[in-house]
């Protein structure tokens, strides 16, 4: 199979690290030269939103299997944008879309699952839903939807935040957060490779719970003091983060793992930092990424 990844992010680059022996050919885009560092052998083409390359079209054209970790802006989907007439006709291929549980929206902390009708009530998640049906319709048939929830993993956790001095604990009564570790999307992408027919997947854990306690138990961990709670009301905050807390809902996995038989590695959050921890700094990563972990993933 050869697979095309519109978009080589966090979790596409784990995604090619665990599974990339599947393909024959594997080839992406990045909009950052610079970020080509541990790329190694993957054929890399810049993407900056315009219509792509002649090359690039042909590659994406010849694609077996198409993963999408690009996320929408403003303006909407970048990638349909560009890559729409390329994909249009010829070859059948499957289509995994990385998208959001964030577009089920608020429920108060209730569970939901993929029957719950989103109810979007940010511009973001809007664009996200008008993706998801785009990309569903230029598949054909054979496309995957995967609502992930806050990703985290090697670099991007609560011990880096707690390491870097930026993590905090912000107490919003009810407020929860769903996670997942970026081996089990790994294992989500690679499982709905393998399925036939199109269908929508939440990916997440077993357990939602309320950011702090995952900040609590990683500094239990560290055997360092957690940081002093904060109230939602007064803390001091950008309004993306804010906006982190307008939705709290218990996200349902049991189709991820009735329909494409996933196992999770990490059905918990002390499961992951337990074994982060256990694995010693070297994995726990650098404090670069710290600053890109939002609440749900902290």
């Amino acid at each position: 199979m050869r697979l095309f990844i519109l978009g080589f992010g966090y979790s596409a680059r784990h995604f090619v690290r665990r599974f990339g022996g599947t393909f024959s050919h594997i080839a992406g885009t990045v909009r950052d030269p610079a970020k080509r560092d541990d790329l190694a052998g993957i054929e890399v083409h810049p993407f900056s939103g315009s219509r792509p390359a002649r090359e690039t079209a042909e590659r994406i054209s010849d694609a077996d299997v198409l993963l999408i970790s690009i996320p929408p802006g403003s303006a909407g989907d970048p990638a349909i944008a560009a890559c729409a007439d390329v994909l249009a006709g010829g070859r059948q291929r499957k289509i995994i879309y990385l998208s959001t549980i964030g577009v089920y929206g608020d429920h108060a902390g209730s569970w939901v699952d993929e029957s719950t009708p989103p109810q979007a009530a940010l511009d973001r998640t809007r664009m996200r839903l008008a993706a998801e049906q785009a990309w569903t319709d230029i598949g054909r048939g054979d496309v995957a939807i995967l609502r992930l929830a806050g990703i985290y993993g090697p670099g991007r956790n609560a011990l880096v935040t707690l390491r870097a001095g930026t993590a905090r604990r912000i107490i919003k009564p009810g407020q929860v957060f769903n996670r997942i570790h970026t081996d089990d999307i790994a294992s989500a992408i690679m499982a709905a490779v393998r399925h036939q027919g199109s269908g929508t997947w939440n990916v997440c854990d077993d357990e939602p719970a309320p950011p702090q306690d995952v900040i609590a138990y990683a500094a239990q961990l560290m055997g360092v003091a957690p940081p002093p709670e904060e109230a939602f009301e007064t803390a001091e905050m950008s309004a993306m983060a804010r906006s982190f807390y307008a939705s709290s809902a218990r996200v349902s996995n049991a189709k991820l793992k009735r329909e494409l038989g996933v196992t999770l590695a990490y059905p918990t959050y002390r499961h992951a930092l337990d074994a982060l921890w256990a694995r010693g700094r070297r994995t726990i990563g650098s404090t670069s990424d710290a600053s890109q972990t939002c609440p749900a993933c902290a």
